[in-house]
């Protein structure tokens, strides 16, 4: 059995970014080229395909959780230290915009489903996408 925790992280992500990518469901907004990815950023994400290799992310840091997230929790885990100048640097917190339309079109997808008042999991569908996207990069 293939496991996602076993899985190298950044490979992961760009295999399941490439299969989201084919989606129909995953497609960025048209606002997602002007946004930054939260306000301890100073400019809005180079890659052309971040909204994808972001989704598959999210969908990673789901599978590996073990326990129903929500935006809250996520906007924490992609959040990060704001230089503020001379003063001392604070913890923000990540755009809950692109976060709440990731998690929606994944469960658009079918890949998510929502848990009542808990939070977001992976369906059977979702956790075997990751599974098989584990057992490719084995092979290769």
């Amino acid at each position: 059995m293939s496991l996602v925790r076993d899985a190298e992280a950044e490979r992961l992500v760009q295999k399941l970014a490439a299969k989201l990518e084919g989606m129909e469901q995953m497609k960025p907004p048209e606002w997602s080229s002007l946004v930054k990815t939260g306000v301890h950023k100073e400019r809005p994400p180079e890659q052309a395909n971040w909204w994808w290799i972001r989704s598959a992310s999210v969908l990673r840091k789901v599978c590996i959780s073990n326990k129903e997230l929500g935006v809250s929790r996520l906007r924490k885990a992609y959040g990060g230290n704001k230089n503020r100048g001379h003063k001392p640097e604070h913890k923000f917190k990540a755009s809950g915009a692109i976060i709440r339309k990731i998690l929606q079109q994944l469960e658009a997808a079918g890949l998510m489903k929502t848990e009542k008042g808990k939070g977001r999991t992976l369906t059977p569908k979702g956790r075997a996408m990751l599974n098989g996207a584990v057992k490719e990069l084995r092979k290769a």
